[in-house]
This record gives C-alpha cells, structure tokens and sequence, in this order.
C-alpha cells in the first residue's frame, strides 16, 4: 500500500490494517523460521508499511494530520 493510500484512510481503519498486518509479520517470521517462506520480499514490504501507519497514526495524534474519518 502507497503512504499516499493511508492517508486517506480512518483513524479506526489505520488501527485496523495495522493489526493485520502484525498478525502476518508474525506468521511471515514463523514461516521464515521452518524454511517455509514463498516470498522473503514481503518481510521487507510488510515492515515498510507498518512503520509507514505507525508514523501516519503518530502525526494523527499530535495534530499534523487530520482524520478523514471524523465528520466536520
């Protein structure tokens, strides 16, 4: 997903996305540990982008960004 996706997602939606995708970093690493892993790029993709919500939900809440989720 492009940062310029995630900013126009919700506060509750960027929770959200965020939960998933430690869910499949986790189950990336467990595959990785029994030699198990298709895709070994994806570890890379994933971090990327969690670090990338992370950042955006940061922002949200010291006020940079505003939700698009909120009602005005």
């Amino acid at each position: 997903m492009k940062s310029s996706d995630l900013k126009d997602l919700s506060l509750e939606a960027l929770q959200n996305k965020l939960s998933d995708n430690e869910t499949e970093m986790a189950n990336l690493r467990f595959q990785k540990a029994l030699q198990q892993l298709e895709r070994p790029t994806r570890l890379r993709e994933l971090r990327r982008e969690i670090a990338q919500i992370k950042t955006v939900l940061r922002e949200l809440k010291l006020g940079i960004r505003e939700d698009k989720g909120q009602a005005v």
